[in-house]
């Protein structure tokens, strides 16, 4: 189980940094990835570390930065430049095989953190 946190109100234009950890493992074994959910629309990927690799979506490209603190068994999502349309449920998710981009693909996951960026 992991756990997401950081989540909050922002303005346009501002930044936030999101959580993950777990106290189920050390996290730098895993794949983690951060995905998204508007109300009313599909879970979507947004970034995932592989090791040192990372990989990003051509919406965030640029904005966001995942990296990770293997002291404190966390994985982090820096959110720059946010906008509106950023606004979503944010969940973190880890994999023990590839780093892919579907939802099935990630066999562990948390419960989530409300991102709010206002216009």
């Amino acid at each position: 189980q992991l756990q997401a946190s950081g989540g909050g109100w922002v303005e346009a234009g501002g930044s936030l940094r999101l959580s993950c950890t777990t106290s189920g493992g050390a996290l730098s074994n895993y794949g983690v990835a951060w995905f998204r959910q508007a109300r009313g629309k599909e879970r979507q990927w947004v970034a995932a570390l592989r090791s040192t690799v990372t990989y990003y979506a051509d919406l965030v490209k640029g904005r966001f930065t995942i990296s990770r603190d293997n002291a404190k068994n966390t994985v982090y999502l820096q959110m720059n430049s946010l906008k509106p349309e950023d606004t979503a449920v944010y969940f973190c998710a880890g994999t023990s095989g590839i780093i892919r981009t579907a939802i099935s693909d990630y066999e562990y996951w948390g419960q989530g953190t409300q991102v709010t960026v206002s216009s």
